[in-house]
């Protein structure tokens, strides 16, 4: 039989989805399954979106220009523009979801063998994009201890080597919801120009930021021009995650041209997807508005529900809507599978997401799980008691 190749063989499986068998197994006993592993908000999609493309009236369902819809990026580049990142049409490009921008600026931007440092726990397909692009992620841990802030300029530049060539971040944090500071971003500019690095930040959950704390993109940051790369996406900004529309922008001109020859190699994307999110560009603010005052009363039942079981750490996030937990157990894979697989409270049970898959150090994560506040907040509460009862029984299984 033909050897599958080596890529192949490194590519990681998800650590958000690699419990599924487990979780169908449950729901097949009849155990109701609250989903906190991943981040598939339960918020209505807006009406501007759906109904767009309802109403839409074409004969022939042709190929979109590979950089995206002229009349999407027009609007997309003034949305920007309004929001104080001023970009135009060119500086651009519309992709198949956040993902698809991540890989196209990854091919364009590095060689195999270079190296991107990542703070870490991050995003685990970050690690499979790199795979595909042959790119060595290093990572740089984050504590829990501090509710996961950036590690220090001295501590970046100690992984720094001739192959860096790049520098990733996710703000607000995929999965620890951690909003990094005007004073965090300007070091990571200030590295980036001292050692001449792509700056690569993936801005998906731009929208969702608590407290009255401002997101900065770093496409605001003076001296970037040329080593900006942000990611957007429509997925979680109008809870549409199964459209795939995602956003490629840069002000530097050949990394657009590049990326452009990957978009034309795959011709375009969809068309009906893009009808929606170019109608959604005039939801109004209100809708956010409405959005990140659920998402805030989510997040503070959750995080106060966890904190108040004994041995359990949860820092406050400050944007999207992720947590990640200490847990007292001795194996998060092993505890996630054995609550889909061996728990039940009352017939609910929980399923999460091991952080082992979202750090790239072997070792790390063994004790914390990444929980999503995607679900309303009634059903978080029984989730919590359903944790809560868990974690009574399987200490007692430990011991």
């Amino acid at each position: 039989m033909p050897a599958i190749s080596n890529r192949g063989h490194q590519m990681p499986a998800s650590p958000i989805r690699k419990l599924v068998p487990f979780a169908e197994e449950a729901a097949k006993r009849g155990t109701q399954i609250f989903y906190l592993n991943i981040g598939q908000p339960d918020i209505a999609t807006p009406p501007q979106f759906m109904d767009a493309i309802r109403n839409v009236n074409i004969d022939v369902l042709a190929y979109s220009h590979s950089a995206g819809n002229e009349s999407y990026r027009t609007k997309l580049a003034q949305y920007y523009t309004n929001q104080g990142i001023a970009i135009t049409s060119t500086d651009l490009m519309i992709t198949v979801g956040g993902s698809e921008a991540i890989v196209f600026a990854m091919m364009s931007c590095f060689n195999p063998g270079d190296e991107v440092i990542i703070p870490e726990p991050f995003y685990a397909n970050y690690n499979g994009f790199a795979t595909m692009a042959g790119v060595t992620v290093k990572p740089i841990t984050a504590s829990i201890s501090n509710g996961f802030a950036l590690p220090s300029s001295e501590a970046f530049e100690a992984l720094i080597t001739d192959k860096t060539k790049g520098i990733i971040i996710c703000n607000p944090n995929n999965p620890t919801g951690y909003l990094y500071s005007k004073e965090e971003l300007l070091a990571l500019r200030d590295l980036a120009l001292k050692y001449d690095l792509f700056l690569f930040a993936d801005e998906v959950y731009r929208d969702f930021c608590y407290e009255g704390k401002e997101h900065i993109s770093i496409l605001t940051l003076d001296g970037l021009e040329q080593n900006a790369i942000v990611i957007d996406s429509v997925s979680k900004k109008y809870s549409a995650c199964g459209a795939r529309i995602g956003t490629l922008i840069s002000r530097n001109k050949e990394v657009m041209s590049t990326a452009l020859k990957f978009a034309q190699a795959r011709l375009s994307p969809p068309t009906f997807e893009q009808i929606g999110a170019e109608a959604a560009i005039e939801v109004p603010s209100a809708y956010f508005e409405e959005v990140s005052t659920e998402y805030v009363s989510r997040r503070d039942l959750l995080v106060s529900r966890l904190n108040a079981m004994p041995g359990v750490t949860c820092p406050n996030p400050g944007g999207a809507f992720y947590v990640v937990v200490e847990l007292p157990i001795d194996d998060s894979d092993k505890f996630c599978q054995w609550m889909l697989e061996s728990f039940e409270h009352n017939g609910t049970t929980v399923m999460m997401a091991p952080a082992t898959g979202f750090y790239a150090t072997p070792g790390l994560g063994k004790k914390e799980v990444r929980m999503a506040y995607v679900l309303n907040k009634h059903d978080l509460d029984l989730a919590m008691d359903a944790l809560q009862a868990g974690l009574i029984a399987y200490q007692k299984e430990m011991n």
